[in-house]
């Protein structure tokens, strides 16, 4: 039962505890989002959607239980220790990192690009595996702990791509990705990305995020056929020429669909 003074709080602050929660775990990933470097105050305030003046508050709030650190020298917010401690714990019921491994290592090594594991998580994907392969020149579009929507970056077209038609046009509905990533994602475009990907089998971003910088993805499926993951290749243009997609595209869901068959197996 709601006491007085809580509810008085929450008449003043405006924000119930859900709202709060919310508020939190956005600040959360933006801190993650913003290793290895950290960032400010304003930064992240920025990238949480949040007022400045309630970004402090929670940050300091956050580095009281370990949840977030201070640089004292430079002033950048990080993770926090404790973050680990918890990350560790859910490791053991959560990570996929261990078992997609070798998926992405012989991506990397049979196409010399840059081979990357990615999860859903909602209404967006997060880059949890990079391996780099044999080639000189790199994408650096993606790493360890990069989150986009859904609809960017071909993990996330992969998996959008794979989703039922109501859902598609559910997060379209409430998904501004054109604001965000340039109107080379408007929701027609991004529909039309949606029917290659299902009629290729694989996902192609022809350089939408960063000029010059391809990728391709496949979608990893769970035992009830959902899109939860996906295995992506990036690298420049030229590597992804006409004539080298198809191969690309067959290795890519080769190792999606063991990965996929090995993630089941743990279950």
């Amino acid at each position: 039962m709601d006491t007085p003074g809580r509810q008085d709080a929450e008449r003043t602050t405006g924000m119930g505890a859900g709202d709060g929660v919310a508020r939190t775990a956005a600040l959360l990933r933006a801190l993650a989002d913003a290793e290895p470097g950290g960032g400010s105050t304003s930064a992240l305030a920025r990238a949480a959607g949040l007022p400045r003046a309630t970004t402090h508050r929670l940050l300091t709030s956050l580095a009281g239980v370990g949840l977030a650190d201070r640089d004292r020298a430079t002033g950048a917010w990080h993770v926090g220790p404790e973050l680990y401690v918890l990350g560790t714990a859910a490791s053991r019921r959560y990570d996929m990192t261990a078992t997609a491994q070798p998926s992405v290592r012989r991506l990397a090594d049979l196409t010399g690009e840059s081979a990357f594991f990615s999860v859903r998580r909602g209404d967006e994907t997060v880059c949890l595996v990079r391996e780099d392969g044999s080639f000189p020149l790199r994408s650096h579009v993606l790493h360890e702990g990069a989150r986009f929507p859904l609809g960017v970056v071909s993990a996330g077209m992969a998996v959008l791509a794979h989703l039922p038609d109501e859902e598609v046009e559910a997060y379209l509905e409430r998904s501004d990705l054109a604001a965000a990533h340039g109107p080379q994602h408007a929701p027609d475009l991004v529909r039309a990305h949606v029917a290659r990907t299902r009629q290729d089998g694989w996902a192609t971003n022809p350089g939408l995020v960063v000029q010059g910088s391809w990728g391709m993805a496949a979608a990893v499926f769970d035992a009830h056929d959902r899109p939860v993951a996906a295995l992506s290749i990036t690298g420049v243009e030229h590597r992804f020429a006409d004539e080298r997609r198809p191969e690309l595209g067959r290795l890519l869901l080769r190792e999606a669909h063991a990965l996929g068959g090995r993630l089941r197996d743990r279950v």
